[in-house]
């Protein structure tokens, strides 16, 4: 089935095609916003809000990016107001592997050290650099995607990712022993 069917058949009230809009990217949709609040309840409520405002909104999506995308636009400003109305100080992310379900016997798990050091660099990042970075280093979204969802240009996205790792890379440098010119 085509987007343009599935859409088709949610704005005519098929509850079939509503769930199956639902679960294609409800995993995404959740990921992307526990990792943004670190909070596994707020995530909960923002994925809630974030699928009450596009089944709401559906009648608007015009087709001009792809539906995830579309829908990853809604979420983010469901996220990031969310955020906005609790002005929380605390930090914002957890660790980076605790958002994603690893299978049992996956990859020998970090150093312990390293990896509260990369959550930390990782929540040091300006707004930007830690969303697109999230976005696409963590998630896989192209930097046409992130742009689209974040109404950003897709060069400000690659510009704000090359960033963000040099900033990664300059800030863990140090923790890996490696030396770094100021």
């Amino acid at each position: 089935m085509t987007v343009t069917d599935l859409v088709s058949r949610v704005l005519r009230g098929d509850p079939r095609a509503e769930r199956e809009l639902y679960d294609q990217n409800v995993d995404r949709v959740f990921r992307l916003a526990y990792r943004l609040t670190g909070e596994a309840a707020m995530a909960a409520d923002c994925t809630q809000e974030t699928f009450i405002r596009v089944f709401n909104r559906l009648e608007t999506f015009r087709g001009d990016a792809a539906l995830s995308t579309w829908i990853t636009s809604v979420a983010y400003s469901v996220i990031y107001n969310g955020l906005r109305k609790n002005r929380r100080n605390e930090s914002r992310e957890v660790e980076l592997d605790e958002a994603v379900n690893r299978p049992a016997g996956g990859a020998k798990p970090a150093e312990p050290d390293l990896k509260a050091e990369l959550n930390r660099a990782v929540d040091g990042l300006p707004e930007g650099y830690r969303t697109v970075f999230l976005m696409h280093d963590v998630e896989g979204y192209t930097h046409e995607e992130i742009a689209s969802s974040l109404g950003i240009q897709a060069g400000t996205s690659k510009a704000q990712l090359s960033r963000a790792r040099a900033k990664l890379r300059k800030l863990l440098a140090v923790f890996a022993g490696e030396w770094v010119t100021q």
